[in-house]
């Protein structure tokens, strides 16, 4: 999870000194974006913001994905999604002086908005799209997203349900790809 969570923050292989669990997080997260980004559910989805949004649909696909997720949580999982928000934060402080400093600084701005928990509902959609807005300075416009979000729930949901499919299948092989011990010659 920690590895899943930092990879954004480190380029290239500078995540050699991590233990082997994290860099296994750091790689499986990496072929997750180039899984993601090559699906063609996702660019399909993609195709429906693209003329309001250009080449930030995919960032407000990934926040409307990550929505569909988190409102859907029970059907994913046993641990209600509270408890499961309120696990991760906690693993996040714990870790947080090991991270990079980009990394710490998102955590103290999940946990103050409760980010995690907060993707289950529109109101925390648009808070999350009005902070990516002004890290744009208003040129990507993602504050209007909501709007696409209540245009497109059926399609878009109809979308994250089936590309989740797949993604839960591969991730489920890339982990085993990532935990083989090669044989010693």
């Amino acid at each position: 999870m920690i590895g899943n969570f930092i990879a954004d923050h480190i380029r290239g292989n500078k995540f050699q000194h991590y233990s082997e669990e994290i860099k296994k997080g750091i790689l499986l997260h990496r072929e997750i974006d180039t899984f993601t980004d090559a699906h063609s559910i996702v660019r399909k989805s993609k195709r429906r913001l693209h003329e309001r949004y250009g080449h930030y649909d995919g960032v407000i696909i990934d926040i409307f994905y990550d929505y569909f997720l988190a409102k859907n949580w029970d059907s994913y999982s046993a641990i209600p999604l509270e408890a499961y928000t309120q696990s991760v934060y906690e693993l996040f402080k714990k870790e947080s002086s090991n991270l990079p400093l980009k990394s710490q600084q998102f955590i103290g701005y999940m946990i103050e908005y409760n980010i995690l928990y907060n993707y289950s509902t529109l109101e925390g959609i648009q808070q999350v799209l009005n902070g990516m807005n002004s890290r744009t300075k208003g040129k990507s416009q993602m504050n209007l997203a909501v709007e696409d979000l209540q245009l497109y729930n059926k399609e878009l949901e109809e979308d994250f349900t089936i590309f989740f499919e797949d993604l839960r299948n591969f991730c489920n092989q890339k982990i085993k790809e990532l935990t083989v011990i090669p044989n010693e010659e």
